[in-house]
């Protein structure tokens, strides 16, 4: 009479290990990859640390042209910079350690301060070309998945091309000229007009988001006016990854619309949008998840172009202008910032990507 208990109750074992395999891979994996996140920024860090002191020290290389040879030399031994490159590194290290990364040469300013003034304008403008990315790829893949091989899949395949091969300075500077110059419907540059800029200085409290602080204030004008100033800059740099959006969704929309489980749906009769809208999209949004840190990276790299084509006060506009004025100390922090949000961001996309296929953990 035990034996048919002992059938009944064997296959129950190996699912319960399986189970336990799958919750402990799930946590090995992320505790794994965010285990990486420090590596990532370290290598990232020394290596620009040691690049940016290839032309001499960032005293010499900011103000060499300002101060005399002997100022120089007193600058140079009141910052540490006549010490051997090992001492500083290690020196530099310690400071980022305890959340100190220096001060700016070019205009006094604590480079942390500079990450939370700016970082938070460039993290907006991420957000809303992510958001145009979507729109744009998300749709027009299925559209394209669905006239496969006829002249709208042509079509929608060419622009996608085009929107991620055209150089993104040169998108931003065509819109400018087509919206802005022609046609007037949108601001030229900035984050604000002027007239905003004034209604933002009633806040006690600022914050470095400007979106945020226009909602605060409950004023509609004012966020039409943030809004309107990122609509621009944000299709500019929204288009370099709408584009390959789109040609993942199409490519994977078509593979998944193969399945044998589609094919048993449609031949119970259900229609083609309900198919491609309710059976293999999910299924078809996957590869866009695997590969949303690594946008996030290339649209980070596209905001330096984007910013400063826009006049566009974040992280990349700074760099770019500490770049110019060779102060490393600020380029080293913001370079920093980047790898830092590179690094969650992806991250975060791992998580997500190992919650929605679990074959992503092994």
């Amino acid at each position: 009479m035990s034996s048919p208990t002992t059938t009944a109750e064997a296959p129950t074992a190996p699912t319960a290990r399986r189970g336990r395999r799958a919750g402990g891979g799930l946590g090995r994996y992320i505790l794994v990859r965010f285990a990486l996140i420090i590596p990532t920024v370290w290598i990232l860090m020394t290596v620009v640390f040691f690049l940016m002191r290839i032309t001499g020290d960032p005293i010499t290389a900011a103000l060499g042209g300002r101060l005399t040879p002997d100022q120089l030399a007193e600058r140079r031994a009141a910052a540490g910079y006549d010490r051997p490159l090992l001492v500083q590194y290690l020196d530099y290290l310690g400071s980022v350690l305890r959340g100190d990364f220096g001060t700016t040469y070019t205009d006094n300013t604590p480079v942390a301060t500079v990450l939370a003034t700016y970082g938070a304008a460039t993290a907006e403008l991420v957000v809303y070309s992510v958001i145009v990315a979507l729109v744009v790829g998300v749709p027009l893949g299925m559209v394209a998945a669905r006239f496969r091989d006829r002249w709208p899949d042509a079509v929608l395949r060419v622009g996608a091309i085009l929107g991620y091969a055209t150089p993104v300075f040169f998108v931003g500077l065509l819109l400018k000229l087509v919206f802005s110059v022609q046609l007037g419907w949108l601001p030229v540059a900035g984050r604000i007009s002027s007239r905003g800029e004034l209604t933002m200085g009633r806040i006690t409290n600022p914050s470095p988001s400007y979106l945020l602080d226009a909602i605060r204030l409950g004023d509609g004008g004012l966020i039409v006016d943030v809004l309107t100033h990122a609509v621009l800059p944000a299709v500019a740099l929204g288009l370099l990854t709408g584009g390959i959006f789109l040609r993942l969704v199409r490519t994977n929309l078509i593979g998944t619309l193969e399945m044998p489980y589609v094919d048993s749906a449609r031949s119970r009769g259900v229609s083609e949008v309900r198919l491609a809208t309710r059976h293999a999209l999910r299924p078809a949004l996957i590869p866009i998840v695997t590969v949303m840190g690594m946008q996030i990276a290339m649209m980070l790299g596209g905001a330096v172009l984007t910013e400063t084509t826009f006049e566009w006060k974040g992280l990349g506009y700074m760099l770019a202008q500490y770049m110019q004025a060779r102060d490393y100390v600020a380029v080293q922090g913001i370079v920093m910032m980047l790898a830092v949000i590179v690094a969650v961001s992806n991250f975060i996309v791992d998580v997500i990507a190992a919650l929605i296929d679990p074959r992503v953990r092994y």
